[in-house]
């Protein structure tokens, strides 16, 4: 039997003197190891390439490209390369066709590539085999480009529609819903009068939903998800999306279980963005639990986490369902009858709304029929846990009489808003344009204009600049009252001047709260 000295001899008289040439480089091309077939075709000694030079400087031109744009990426992605053709280059320059093969391995760590090569003769045939690989590599090259920059001009246009859709939908929302706040404050005698208001007003509210939906859809996908935190009470933020949501558990006559905690959970958050994540989710089991049934909140805290729990008796979810629940448009089969009109975005957003606070969320079901439970968990933070009290601002029922001065190009806005503001004790006046505001201005000395930023003529953000350079700007509230509500358009509001940007329709209870001193 041999010695193990002895068939290792053999083994590397074999790598020597093997009928292909044989090299091993490092994962950047690097020559580690090159048998003698291999130095004797291109004409140097191992020690001239050993450490020296790597294996693509030995190609052609053509060849470097062709290793860069498919022999290197190929390797790194199948780990090998068969029946490649490549002109190497001698030592005195000519050039020798040769078939290439080529497999990646690990070696303690460190990834390594085993050439084989072998000279083939057809040199015309490979060469024009070249030719028509760098050729389908140049359009394919450019292909991709222009893939690229058609899916960029497609988002482009995409999110240029959705944000001029979602101007063009608030704009007559704005005053359909004011008209209904007008509406809430007289008493009606027929009650389907009173019906007809309060369809109107759940209508009027989902539609809008439905717009900030579809711009979120943007914002997901672009990172762009905007955060304005507040210390603020997590159980009051809570009952602000109970309000919101009532509604629509109502309508399905659900029974909703609230559980508050004793003590305040105080976080810092959007209070905006969290009441609502807390509204998707109890509109998302309203809608799928079926009439009479069960939906329970609770709020709660677990060491430095704040936990909110939404749990219902609806369709539940089956478990090979629940990985993807999560996934934007996602609709169950077995829910597609309840989704009410839904974009199938609500809980894609809930997720991203999380996470952009740095926590997470989980779903828990037993299966289809057995309803589901929710789970979100939010960091409290450092330093809020011995606060006492929340800094949220809420509505408060006493107010000041102001002069207000409310400018719309749209008529029914405009008159809309300023009836509902008198009902409120305010002192109004309106104007259709930029020049009109700043006459009516001079006589009627507002404390506050509420201004649009799409007026005829001057802009909202142009006549925002000249109220400002009067001796009384400075002291005048500045809001704009816009269908444009992207991130881009709340900054440009506040490189112009305004204090507040309100989207259409407006929010009434933020802009008495606003009137009344109680935002900051």
């Amino acid at each position: 039997m041999d010695s193990p000295g002895r068939s290792l001899a053999a083994i590397g008289d074999a790598f020597e003197h093997a009928a292909c040439g044989l090299l091993t480089t490092s994962a950047d091309g690097t020559i580690v190891r090159v048998n003698t077939t291999f130095c004797r075709w291109v004409g140097y000694r191992a020690d001239e390439l050993l450490e020296r030079r790597r294996v693509q400087d030995l190609l052609t031109v053509g060849g470097k490209v062709f290793h860069q744009t498919h022999w290197a990426p190929l390797l790194q992605i199948q780990r090998s390369v068969a029946e490649v053709k490549l002109d190497i280059r001698h030592r005195d320059g000519r050039k020798i066709p040769m078939l290439i093969n080529a497999a990646r391995r690990r070696h303690e760590d460190i990834e390594y590539d085993d050439f084989a090569f072998v000279v083939v003769t057809d040199r015309h045939k490979y060469e024009q085999e070249l030719l028509l690989a760098r050729q389908k590599s140049e359009q394919a090259l450019e292909a991709k480009h222009a893939a690229e920059e058609a899916l960029r001009l497609a988002d482009r246009r995409k999110d240029e529609f959705l944000a001029t859709l979602a101007h063009e939908i608030r704009n007559p929302l704005g005053p359909l819903r004011t008209v209904i706040e007008v509406f809430s404050r007289k008493t009606f005698d027929d009650p389907q009068v009173v019906w007809s208001r309060d369809v109107l007003e759940r209508q009027i509210g989902h539609i809008a939903h439905l717009v900030d939906d579809l711009l979120e859809v943007s914002r997901i996908a672009e990172g762009k998800l905007e955060l304005r935190t507040a210390v603020v009470d997590l159980s009051l933020v809570a009952m602000q999306a109970v309000e919101t949501s009532r509604a629509l558990i109502d309508a399905s006559s659900h029974a909703l279980k609230i559980e508050l905690p004793e003590e305040p959970v105080i976080l810092t958050a959007d209070p905006t963005k969290v009441s609502q994540v807390i509204q998707n989710l109890l509109n998302n089991a309203a809608k799928y639990t079926p009439a009479s049934g069960t939906i329970w909140l609770s709020i709660g805290r677990d060491a430095d986490e704040a936990v909110i729990s939404v749990r219902d008796t609806g369709i539940g979810i089956a478990a090979e369902q629940l990985p993807s629940i999560f996934e934007i448009f996602a609709q169950l089969p077995p829910g597609h009858d309840r989704a009410q009109g839904g974009l199938g975005i609500g809980l894609s957003l809930v997720k991203a709304l999380v996470e952009r606070h740095g926590g997470n969320i989980e779903v828990n079901s037993e299966g289809t029929g057995l309803g589901s439970e929710f789970i979100v968990r939010l960091p409290i933070g450092i330093g809020q846990a011995a606060q006492g009290g929340s800094s949220m601002t809420i509505a408060v029922d006493g107010h000041r009489r102001q002069r207000v001065l409310i400018v719309d190009d749209n008529d029914d806005a405009a008159t809309s808003l300023a009836m509902l503001l008198e009902l409120d004790g305010h002192d109004t006046r309106t104007a259709s344009d930029g020049i009109t505001c700043l006459s009516v201005a001079d006589i009627f000395d507002p404390e506050t204009i509420i201004l649009d930023i799409g007026l005829p003529g001057l802009d909202g953000y142009e006549v925002a600049g000249l109220i400002r350079k009067r001796p009384n700007g400075p002291s005048i509230t500045l809001i704009a009252l816009t269908g444009w509500a992207q991130p881009r358009d709340k900054e440009s509001a506040r490189s112009a001047g305004f204090d507040f940007h309100l989207s259409k329709p407006v929010d009434y209870d933020l802009l008495r709260n606003i009137l009344t001193g109680s935002v900051p």
